[in-house]
């Protein structure tokens, strides 16, 4: 008997698989306990076009990460903090003040895609990579200056 999993179920699937299980285990415990429903073909071809959905926007949303990527790759923001004499800043540039000037200059980038190798104490200009999603990265520059 064929049934879609509404659960994951431990030795059969996932969520939204369809699964061909015996009889029995199907309707004495996978329908009984609400872990699965019988397929039907209107069920099949709704679970079919929600894939195909699920593709298309994943699809669209990879396509405007790697724009983004090509239109902010290379591009100089700055970062105004407060420091010391000799260029010495007070704390450090975190990945969360490169996200505001990324947000100031109208790119909404997260603070948990901006990799910062090394704490940034100083004044200056400073070679930061996006890692925008598996694959995808670009390198940006940060030129950090005193208030």
């Amino acid at each position: 008997m064929k049934v879609i999993l509404i659960q994951d179920v431990k030795g059969q699937g996932k969520k939204g698989d369809v699964v061909e299980v015996n009889e029995g285990y199907a309707r004495n415990f996978l329908i009984k306990k609400g872990f699965a429903e019988a397929a039907t073909a209107s069920k099949l071809n709704d679970i079919s076009m929600k894939k195909s959905a699920s593709e298309y926007h994943k699809a669209e949303e990879a396509k405007a990460i790697r724009e983004l990527a090509a239109t902010i790759g290379g591009k100089t923001f700055v970062v105004s903090i407060k420091a010391g004499q000799g260029g010495k800043v007070f704390g450090s540039v975190t990945s969360s003040n490169i996200s505001d000037a990324l947000a100031a200059a109208g790119y909404a980038v997260d603070k948990k895609k901006i990799v910062v190798p090394q704490p940034i104490k100083n004044v200056g200009v400073y070679d930061i990579e996006l890692k925008l999603m598996e694959g995808v990265s670009a390198k940006i520059k940060v030129d950090v200056k005193a208030e």
